[in-house]
């Protein structure tokens, strides 16, 4: 990145979130000042807005700042999305080869998947998709499954924001997009039938933390001459099953009698 191109407050405000890390018993003011080399009172500044943001914290009595608990909650939701990858992989390539269709992992972020894991099949026919790619949620099967188990606040939110169409075959209706979620939400999982690429279909399923919350999806995707509408209710008992199974590693506690259910 040219420095042109940074923005100067940021920039000093991670400067000092990087000096306090290495100190355990805080800092002054004019101490970090002195390490990021800036006037206290900038120092102050930033140091009042991360504060507030609750990145840093300052000891009422040494009046010493320290790195904040909003720090742990960004940390863990890094580690938890790098964790989950290493957990689901197994499954997702026992997944790739029931199927012989090439399988995905995303996690949601401001209201577009992000693909962090691919699990590619052999033989000659390729898909495009790279990790870190991002598809707007409404388009997918791995985007309706994470919408649809959304808190409502949260849901609308990203509704409101509007539903473009990438395909002919794309849901742009806000009322028509949420009864399908709601038809997702009772079945447990989602099909994309070309709704973001012209030629590829998809089955999806949830994975749900130990609290119960929607963190990631899985899809199986496919050449729709290959997954017909009959392979994919096929394939979606396979989908709901090893959504249950990868949340049941999560310490899912909704996972055991839905497994049995779903094995009968």
């Amino acid at each position: 990145m040219r420095e042109e191109d940074l923005v100067q407050s940021v920039d000093r405000a991670l400067a000092i979130l990087e000096v306090l890390k290495t100190a355990g018993e805080g800092l002054g003011v004019t101490e970090i000042g002195a390490r990021v080399g800036l006037h206290k009172s900038t120092v102050y500044r930033l140091l009042a807005t991360l504060a507030r943001r609750g990145y840093v914290e300052q000891d009422p009595v040494t009046e010493r700042y320290s790195l904040g608990l909003k720090l742990v909650e960004l940390g863990s939701a890094v580690l938890e999305r790098l964790e989950l990858r290493d957990l689901a992989r197994p499954y997702l390539k026992e997944l790739m080869e029931a199927s012989q269709e090439v399988v995905h992992l995303v996690v949601l972020q401001d209201g577009e998947v992000v693909y962090i894991d691919k699990v590619e099949c052999p033989g000659p026919v390729k898909m495009y998709s790279q990790l870190g790619r991002r598809v707007p949620a409404h388009a997918t099967a791995v985007g309706k499954v994470l919408l649809a188990f959304l808190p409502p606040e949260s849901r609308e939110a990203i509704i409101a924001r509007g539903l473009p169409a990438l395909t002919p075959n794309t849901i742009t209706d806000p009322e028509r997009l949420r009864a399908e979620l709601e038809r997702i939400r009772e079945r447990g999982y989602a099909f994309d039938c070309e709704e973001n690429e012209l030629g590829i279909r998809c089955v999806a399923g949830p994975i749900f933390n130990h609290a119960g919350q929607v963190v990631a999806a899985f899809s199986i995707s496919g050449l729709a001459m290959r997954l017909t509408l009959g392979r994919m209710e096929e394939l979606a008992k396979l989908v709901r099953r090893v959504s249950l199974q990868i949340s049941a590693r999560l310490g899912y506690q909704g996972s055991a009698e839905a497994l049995a259910t779903v094995s009968r």
